[in-house]
């Protein structure tokens, strides 16, 4: 008899005993499955809801702003009135106050937006749902800019009442909104991940809009040359262009589609910046 058969035999642990001890009984708790997580969310879903979540979140205290951002552009053309008699001045005027509504809410209130969420810790409850970050980003811009659309409608047709400009290409401005908003939100949403405090983020979205007002709504033959490459720089500007120059009696529709390109070719880095700071800013 060999060793290890003489302690089973010396101990009682037989070959059976053996097997019972190794094999879980029937009364034991079966070992638990982890269990599988949600498929991640789409990206046109999840872009809808939180667009209509940013919509109905904003509508009651963006609102009032937007009344402030038509009053101040409205107010900057009676201003202009006196002293633009009319032309390309005008056109200028007009276009550029216009697309300033646009400014003051999609790049200086999202601004504003995105450095509070990020000072408060916002971003984590972003975070923690199953969308892609580019959803975020461009849910909170698509909403914010769709408040600028009956205050730049209201100021184009106000500047045109008053400068005795023609009405009937008003409809480029269903072009000139999304795509001017989308170069400043996007432009809006990275300063304010960007930033590393909320008052700076608020500082960045003022001197964004005062560059709107200066380099947009100025006519640029009486800027000098330095402050007209300046004007080069800033996305809005393509806007107001392609809105300009749709007044004329015969517009070039092909210089107004290649500002409008211009504005989107924009819009898609800047985006796509802000996509790439919301990242950033979420993993920390």
């Amino acid at each position: 008899m060999s060793a290890v058969s003489e302690i089973e035999a010396g101990t009682g642990i037989g070959t059976d005993a053996t097997e019972a001890a190794t094999t879980p009984s029937a009364a034991s708790p079966a070992p638990c499955e982890a269990a599988e997580l949600a498929p991640r969310a789409r990206f046109l879903p999840s872009l809808a809801a939180v667009y209509r979540a940013q919509l109905s979140r904003a509508r009651v205290a963006r609102i009032p702003l937007l009344f402030v951002a038509t009053f101040q552009s409205v107010g900057i053309m009676i201003l202009m009135r006196g002293v633009v008699d009319g032309g390309n001045e005008a056109r200028a005027v007009v276009a550029g106050s216009s697309v300033l509504v646009v400014a003051f809410v999609a790049l200086n209130l999202l601004a504003q937006y995105f450095g509070q969420l990020r000072a408060s810790g916002g971003l984590d409850h972003y975070a923690t749902l199953p969308v892609p970050p580019a959803s975020v980003v461009l849910g909170a811009a698509a909403a914010y800019a769709s408040f600028t659309v009956p205050g730049t409608l209201v100021t184009a047709g106000v500047g045109c009442a008053l400068f005795g400009l023609p009405m009937g290409n008003l409809w480029v401005l269903a072009a000139v909104i999304p795509l001017a908003g989308a170069a400043l939100a996007g432009l809006g949403a990275a300063l304010g991940l960007l930033a590393p405090r909320p008052e700076l983020a608020t500082l960045l979205g003022q001197l964004g809009m005062s560059a709107a007002l200066l380099l947009g709504v100025l006519p640029s033959e009486r800027m000098p040359a330095v402050i007209s490459y300046a004007r080069d720089l800033l996305p809005s500007t393509y806007g107001v262009e392609a809105f300009a120059r749709t007044f004329d009696a015969h517009p070039d529709w092909a210089a107004v589609v290649r500002d409008l390109g211009v504005c989107a070719g924009v819009g898609i880095v800047s985006l796509g910046v802000a996509t790439w700071a919301y990242r950033r800013a979420a993993v920390r």
